[in-house]
């Protein structure tokens, strides 16, 4: 007879099927995207304007070698790759707990209005401290992104004992058109802010040293970690409100939770590099598509699968502008756009021929 915990651990929507063949398909998922994103960051340490051998490559992350090659890997690839990692995780763990959340198969990270939080304190700390770099910016990030969560919470909770996925998407929508209309406000008033805003906006990997990002490591490590530890709450709430409140979970905790994972991870990854469209949207339908809609696979592929995405369209970027690399949000909304469309057609020809 199946338990509460066995609803916990399966979401409504899978088709039966053998515990150990979904267990299988789900795990050989999670290491093919793992291996694919190993081949990832090593080319984006080896491609780009000059193509570097790996051997040369290998050297230069230990010190040896010329020391131009050690220039490029050291202070140019070696911290575009880490942000890239970092971000991808943000964006792809941040994308599948939006959906969760908002049991929307659209939502993403700039449903809620978390970026524009970001955006807004990422222009604020410009505006206040000028030339200081991403750390101190980085700061702004996170706190105009938590703001922005807990305003979309309470304007979702009015008249309410809990915020229901509507009232979430809403609030986050009204509250989103605010906050870009004030980050705008800013800019055109402080003329001093727009050169460096109008770069970050539009989302790199470059200009971000291993400084910038390594303190910020912590935060999304553990971010991702209480995403992962949710994943069986998350299960639950894509049977509705009612259902998971009666398999005893606690509504109001599990979506203040997820709350604190979003802020977080959106926080760090605009601050980083800016607000890059697509990656978390796309990534958790690819990776729906892979392993179904078991949050405890979700999850940790999706934050296998974003680094991946922004990598390669980081690495493809750089390697078919001839002047100059192409920054990363340009390459993955020429990229995602698309994928995007093709894989909505794609699921309307299904769902009409099942």
């Amino acid at each position: 007879m199946p338990t509460s915990r066995d609803a916990l651990s399966a979401p409504h929507d899978s088709p039966p099927e053998d515990a150990t063949l979904r267990l299988a398909r789900g795990g050989a998922a999670l290491l093919i995207s793992a291996a694919v994103l190993f081949a990832v960051c090593v080319a984006s340490l080896a491609l780009g304007a000059k193509s570097i051998p790996m051997g040369d490559v290998v050297a230069a992350l230990f010190g040896r070698g010329e020391e131009s090659v050690r220039v490029i890997i050291g202070d140019w690839r070696l911290s575009r790759t880490v942000v890239g990692l970092v971000c991808g995780v943000a964006l792809g763990a941040a994308g599948v707990v939006i959906g969760a959340l908002t049991r929307n198969p659209i939502a993403d990270p700039g449903l809620l209005g978390v970026n524009a939080g970001a955006a807004l304190g990422v222009v604020v700390g410009l505006t206040v401290s000028g030339g200081m770099g991403v750390t101190g910016y980085t700061w702004f990030a996170f706190a105009g992104a938590g703001v922005a969560a807990v305003l979309v919470y309470l304007l979702s909770m009015i008249g309410r004992s809990t915020a229901s996925p509507l009232r979430l998407a809403l609030s986050g929508v009204a509250l989103a058109a605010v906050l870009s209309g004030v980050t705008q406000l800013l800019v055109f008033v402080d003329e001093s802010v727009l050169d460096s805003y109008r770069f970050w906006r539009i989302g790199s990997l470059a200009a971000r040293d291993l400084d910038d990002t390594l303190p910020l490591i912590p935060y999304v490590l553990g971010a991702a970690l209480l995403a992962l530890a949710l994943c069986r709450a998350f299960n639950a709430l894509s049977l509705g409100d009612r259902t998971a409140a009666a398999l005893g979970v606690n509504l109001g905790l599990i979506r203040f939770l997820g709350f604190v994972v979003v802020t977080v991870l959106c926080g760090a990854a605009t601050a980083l590099a800016g607000p890059i469209a697509f990656v978390g949207l796309l990534v958790v339908h690819i990776a729906q598509y892979l392993v179904g809609s078991d949050y405890r696979l979700l999850v940790p592929l999706s934050m296998l699968l974003a680094p991946t995405l922004l990598l390669g369209a980081d690495v493809l970027g750089r390697v078919i502008a001839d002047g100059g690399p192409v920054p990363v949000g340009v390459m993955t909304a020429f990229v995602g756009c698309p994928a995007l469309i093709a894989l909505i057609v794609w699921s309307t020809r299904m769902g009409a021929g099942s």
